[in-house]
């Protein structure tokens, strides 16, 4: 008998078509699937020596993510960081990671399921995320790095700032909450239609 693999389906796949359509200054697309994996240890112990030797990245300090070939590392909590890669390295990363820690006191956990991911890009994006967001994206408070957890619009979310001035951004949101942001940002760009897309053609509510 013949066992077919269930389709799997992204929390966004039904806002690919309008999420495209956003004005010229905010490209939005989602990552979907990718793998995500909560480790929990103590700073400074051989178990996060052993992970930073396995990763070739040293785990982050406080609000500070590190992005390191196809691993990103985002610090949660004293305690805590998300790595994300691509989709299919689970279970590598599990196996790999569970081996470095051996006996040490650690836990790596496989969390992809709970969370997706909305790539944004453009010069417009820290102005439209400032219309929803209480956090400074001015680079000089958010820099490339930064990776505050915070509320856009009352969703939860992490904010990754991967470019220059925020205009390049991860928002790492629960599944449960995505197309709730993904109705958010499609209206937050509305008044950015028909623009020029050149940098200041719109007040910069970054400075409000």
């Amino acid at each position: 008998m013949t066992v077919e693999t269930p389709t799997r389906v992204s929390p966004l796949a039904a806002w690919q078509s309008r999420l495209a359509r956003l004005p010229t200054g905010v490209r939005a697309r989602e990552l979907p699937f990718l793998t995500q994996l909560t480790l929990r240890a103590r700073p400074g112990t051989t178990a996060a020596r052993a992970v930073e030797a396995a990763l070739g990245v040293t785990l982050p300090g406080p609000v500070r993510a590190e992005m390191s070939g196809e691993v990103t590392v985002v610090w949660m909590g004293p305690d805590e960081w998300l790595l994300v890669a691509p989709d299919g390295r689970r279970q590598e990363l599990l196996a790999g990671l569970r081996s470095a820690i051996g006996d040490e006191f650690a836990t790596v956990t496989d969390v992809s399921a709970q969370r997706t991911t909305l790539a944004l890009e453009g010069h417009l994006v820290r102005e439209v995320l400032a219309q929803g967001c209480a956090i400074d994206l001015d680079p000089r408070v958010t820099p490339v790095g930064a990776c505050p957890t915070t509320l856009l619009a009352q969703a939860p979310v992490t904010l990754v700032v991967r470019g220059e001035a925020a205009s390049d951004v991860w928002l790492l949101v629960r599944s449960s909450f995505a197309s709730y942001l993904a109705t958010w940002l499609v209206d937050a760009c509305r008044e950015y239609l028909g623009l020029s897309g050149a940098p200041g053609a719109s007040r910069d509510r970054s400075r409000r």
